[in-house]
């Protein structure tokens, strides 16, 4: 009786997996489709350097208000790879963004 009940909470867990699965990739590929509309690459890109998120929403078509949300953005685009995120050298207090080898192709 204890193994068909673990099979069946074994058998949930993996479906809830699953759809969190799916979730997740939908909200990377839509972080992409946001951050290409945006021009983040392009900005980094001609920085030529780590940007700072202040520097980089400075350079956004977006309100100053929304800073929180391009970070929530950049997080999320970090953790898919597409960017990275490195201390500048120079000032080794602020953490920068930088474009990977997967994000220069666009």
């Amino acid at each position: 009786m204890a193994t068909a009940s673990s099979e069946i909470w074994n058998g949930l867990l993996e479906a809830q997996a699953h759809v969190w699965n799916h979730t997740f990739n939908f909200i990377n590929s839509m972080s992409l489709k946001c951050a290409i509309q945006l021009g983040i690459p392009d900005i980094i890109h001609s920085h030529g350097k780590p940007m700072t998120l202040p520097d980089l929403v400075a350079k956004l078509p977006v309100h100053p208000a929304k800073t929180q949300s391009v970070y929530c953005l950049m997080r999320n685009l970090v953790q898919s790879g597409f960017f990275a995120a490195q201390t500048d050298h120079l000032s080794e207090e602020e953490e920068g963004y930088v474009l990977t080898d997967g994000c220069r192709s666009f």
